[in-house]
């Protein structure tokens, strides 16, 4: 039995070895146009303090399991035989500030970077918006120079503070996540939110979400762990169907 026909109709991917959460987290983010040719990075934080990541030759559409990076906090290779970007600095940093985070994406999707230039944190404009939470979402509004910088990086965490979620003026974002399928719901939330304020506010604006309402879905959003009910289950299912491959 192939390893799509046994998780094609599964409900839960609890099996799945840290690299292939890894690998589809990025196929899957890829496929929704969270990403900026094959600059973005993803790293997810191991038991031992190790991080798993990506190669720097490959795009997340093509990358598979066999292709995945481990390093250290330092961001030496410790397996793997491709390279690691150098703009891994900026996950090395957030990992050492805030030793709880598991899973950190960085990319420039087109309509987060679009307010990332702004430098304004889009208005929720729908409910699905809404479920980006607002204490949740920060703005770093300065830009110094490229991540692969200590210290710029070090100021972008900083100014993250606790939040899971940050737009970097005129570069990109920064999304956290306690697992893989919280931090895909939180990225696709992200960049729906900013998606739907930009076609929003280019036809002449409109009336953002009610306090009420952003109250209902943040409340909703919190109750569920940020990740609503099959939204990663049915992501990585639609991988597989696609590329039975990508796991191997």
């Amino acid at each position: 039995m192939t390893v799509l026909s046994r998780l094609d109709r599964a409900t839960s991917f609890a099996d799945l070895p840290p690299a292939a959460e890894l690998v589809l987290l990025a196929r899957v983010l890829d496929r929704m146009g969270f990403v900026e040719h094959n600059v973005g990075h993803i790293t997810y934080k191991q038991p031992d303090d190790t991080l798993l990541t990506l190669p720097f030759q490959w795009g997340w559409d093509e990358v598979r399991v066999s292709d995945v990076m481990r390093i250290d906090m330092e961001g030496n290779v410790l397996e793997g035989r491709w390279d690691v970007t150098s703009a891994i600095t900026l996950h090395l940093e957030l990992h050492k500030a805030r030793p709880n985070a598991t899973i950190a994406i960085h990319n420039h999707p087109y309509y987060a970077t679009i307010w990332a230039a702004l430098r304004r944190i889009p208005p929720a404009y729908d409910q699905t918006s809404a479920a980006c939470i607002e204490s949740d979402l920060a703005l770093y509004d300065d830009y110094e120079g490229a991540v692969i910088d200590q210290a710029y990086a070090r100021k972008a965490v900083d100014a993250l503070g606790d939040s899971t979620c940050a737009l970097l003026a005129n570069h990109g974002v920064f999304v956290i996540g306690d697992h893989v399928g919280q931090a895909y719901q939180r990225a696709k939330q992200l960049e729906w939110r900013c998606r739907t304020a930009w076609m929003v506010e280019a036809v002449g604006g409109g009336k953002p979400m009610p306090d009420y309402g952003v109250r209902e879905m943040e409340s909703l959003t919190r109750q569920y762990g940020e990740c609503f009910p099959h939204q990663w289950e049915w992501a990585v299912r639609r991988e597989l169907r696609a590329d039975p491959d990508v796991l191997s």
